[in-house]
């Protein structure tokens, strides 16, 4: 019978002797204290035996042709860790048997023994074996549900930061779902860059809150028909600041969310804010958003000018890739607008403001 799990119905055991007397008695013994039971000869002959079929417990003799005792019990942790292992040696190798329990023998019995004895330390070996897997199994449950729980608060983290988002875009209607869109555009420009994983979620978070900071702009100055006078326009650009300082105590294990949010208005070139960073001296992260954001700007539609189609707006990406932005990002954004990638989005930005729908 096969051990199927923690709690078998009835245990198995492995006997590992090159003497076939001394196989025959612990067999015998073991099949009357209810085990299932069966033999090998040495080391190399228990692996087989152990491939066929796990045991719940191994007996091994220390001293064996081929594959001794040390190297099977090695072999054992590494392909059966939930197969328990008691060692059998003379009294002469007490010391070599101790050592066993270093590498992961749960007990030894030394040469000659008596059955009660044998009797006595299995049930102790099986009563261990068990404590083992019950905290095993405890811990995987307690990992698990902590995973859970870390997501869960993640998911209301992140929910609370899209309703700053969200309050924004109240704020400033005719930014109604930009963020959105700018979120959208940064993914698919990162995917052609081969970003993924944890520094993709971050980008993507980064789009959605990168404008946070114009809750700090007045409104006159943020829903202004007409075009920028200097002062305004300095004011307008405080966001990135104001937005930085505003998340970096939320974002602290999202660095680069917090790069979005600060230098989405930096130029390749060093002419840009807050801080004049030049080249790839910007964040990565940083250079993919303002390519979002600018391609987003030129497509929606404002009061005092109308969006323009997505080829147009690429031709003016392209026409300030190097200077504006990183010419390997625009790139990018082209390849995703000839696979297809940016269609879809740009249809969002038409969507119209009453029926969008902010996630």
């Amino acid at each position: 019978m096969s051990d199927a799990g923690p709690t078998p119905d009835v245990p198995s055991c492995l006997i590992v002797d090159d003497e076939p007397r001394l196989r025959q008695v612990l067999m015998h013994l073991m099949r009357s204290s209810g085990f299932d039971c069966r033999e090998a000869s040495n080391g190399e002959e228990a692996l087989e035996r152990l491939a066929e079929r796990p045991a719940t417990l191994v007996l091994s003799d220390l001293r064996m042709p081929r594959m001794d005792g040390t190297e099977l019990l090695r072999r054992v942790r590494a392909e059966h860790p939930d197969t328990a292992v008691v060692m059998i040696t003379a009294v002469s190798d007490v010391e070599v048997a101790v050592s066993c329990l270093a590498q992961g023998a749960m007990d030894y019995l030394t040469k000659p023994f008596h059955l009660d004895e044998v009797r006595a330390r299995v049930a102790q070996v099986l009563e261990k074996r068990r404590l083992v897997l019950e905290n095993r199994e405890y811990q995987e449950r307690l990992e698990e549900k902590v995973a859970v729980q870390a997501r869960r608060i993640e998911e209301l983290f992140l929910a609370s930061i899209q309703s700053l988002a969200d309050a924004l875009e109240v704020k400033d209607p005719y930014t109604r779902g930009h963020s959105i869109r700018v979120s959208h555009y940064s993914v698919a420009i990162a995917r052609r860059l081969g970003i993924e994983g944890e520094l993709l979620r971050q980008i993507e978070l980064g789009g959605h809150v990168h404008d946070i900071g114009k809750i700090g702009v007045r409104e006159q100055v943020l829903n202004k028909p007409g075009p920028l006078t200097n002062e305004e326009y300095e004011h307008i650009m405080t966001h990135p600041m104001v937005g930085w300082r505003i998340l970096s105590p939320l974002l602290g294990e999202a660095p680069a969310t917090l790069n979005v949010v600060r230098w989405h208005h930096e130029r390749f070139d060093g002419a840009g804010m807050p801080d004049g960073l030049r080249g790839e001296g910007i964040p990565l992260e940083a250079r993919i958003a303002a390519v979002a954001d600018s391609l987003d700007a030129m497509t929606s539609g404002r009061p005092y000018r109308p969006g323009r189609d997505l080829q147009s707006a690429l031709r003016e990406l392209e026409r300030c890739a190097g200077l504006q932005f990183d010419a390997s990002v625009v790139a990018a954004a082209m390849e995703a607008a000839a696979a297809g990638e940016l269609a879809v989005i740009e249809a969002k930005s038409h969507t119209p403001p009453s029926i969008m729908t902010v996630s």
